[in-house]
Formats: C-alpha cells, sequence, structure tokens
C-alpha cells in the first residue's frame, strides 16, 4: 500500500483503531494520529504549563509514552482521545510538580547557603567589649574561683583534669566553678545595669 493510501485508509479509521494499529508499530498510523490529536494535546498541556517550551517537551513526553504503550489501551475502558488526554495531563502534572519541588529545594539551599550580614567592626567592638567586661569582673572573685574558671575555659582542662593538677578533690572543683560562675553572672548583671 503507498503512503497516500494508507493515509487514505487512516482517514477512515478511528482512534481506537490507530492506536491498535500502533501498538503493530504502525508509523504510518502514529503520524496521522499525531496530526489528528497534537493541536488538542499541546492545548491541554499549555494549559496546565504556561510555558511554550515545557508544554512542547511535555506533549513529546506524551506522545513518545504513547508509541510505547500503545498495546496497554484497551477499548473496552474507554475511548482512545480520553485516555491521550488523561495521559498528557497526568503529564504536565508532574511536570508542574517537579519544577514547584525543584523551586522548593533551590530556596532552601539558597536561604541555608546565604550568609548573614553583619558589621565586622561592630562585631569586634562588641567582643572586646565584653572581654573586658568578662576581665574585670573575673577580678572580683576569689583567687580559687579564678584559677578554676581560668583552667577550666581557657586551658580548656575537664573537671577531673583541673582536680589532678591542682591536688584537689573534684567535688572541691565543681564547687569552685559553680560558685565562681554564679560570681562572675552576678557581676556581669551588675556592669551591664
Amino acid at each position: 500500500m503507498t503512503s497516500l493510501a494508507a493515509s487514505i485508509d487512516s482517514l477512515g479509521s478511528s482512534d481506537d483503531d490507530l492506536l491498535v494499529r500502533i501498538a503493530g508499530g504502525d508509523r504510518r498510523a502514529f503520524a496521522d494520529l499525531y496530526d489528528r490529536t497534537a493541536p488538542r494535546i499541546l492545548g491541554l498541556v499549555t494549559q496546565c504549563l504556561r510555558d511554550p517550551a515545557q508544554s512542547e517537551e511535555v506533549t513529546q513526553e506524551v506522545y513518545l509514552e504513547l508509541w510505547q504503550n500503545a498495546a496497554k489501551f484497551e477499548a473496552s475502558k474507554g475511548n482512545a482521545r480520553s485516555w491521550m488526554m488523561t495521559i498528557a495531563r497526568r503529564r504536565a502534572i508532574d511536570r508542574v510538580r517537579a519544577s514547584q519541588s525543584s523551586r522548593d529545594r533551590d530556596m532552601r539551599v539558597g536561604i541555608r547557603d546565604q550568609e548573614a550580614a553583619y558589621d565586622v567592626v561592630s562585631e569586634t567592638v562588641d567582643i572586646r567589649f565584653a572581654n573586658d567586661e568578662v576581665r574585670a569582673a573575673m577580678c572580683h572573685l576569689s583567687a580559687v574561683q579564678r584559677e578554676a574558671i581560668e583552667l577550666a575555659y581557657f586551658d580548656t582542662l575537664t573537671q577531673a583534669q583541673i582536680a589532678d593538677r591542682l591536688g584537689v578533690k573534684i567535688a572541691t572543683i565543681k564547687t569552685r566553678l559553680r560558685n565562681g560562675l554564679i560570681a562572675l553572672r552576678t557581676e556581669l548583671a551588675v556592669a551591664a545595669a
């Protein structure tokens, strides 16, 4: 059969018949089905996506799926046009969801990676003032409290290491640290007021 004769034959065929022929690998039937239905499929997809380039891409995916899965069409469950429109709508919705997910992911990553703006000079001045206040408050502690705090926070020793170094019980170190921190907090609150 010539291509002209095949085209004329396809004109009288229903979409259901064309899908049956496509399932058998008939390229002419596929071309005819495409010519008949492409404007409606593209229109439906464009309605969902609003982006012409993505709409064309999804429409191409729809027709690829139709070519690959034409044998899965069952005329007893509905007509070919409805089946095709369902595939197109499903593909378009999948693309919308994928795009939204991508935007959400990009937003989360962008926010996470964005460095908080701060004034370096102001930050440095604040740290120096805080250091000066702590030094001044440390002068008001007893010698044993100051020593325990300096070993714990400046030399980063554990309570057990401080007890060994000073030759006292660990309970004594815990008490010195606790009382020293309470006194330090009190002194810093007074300085801030």
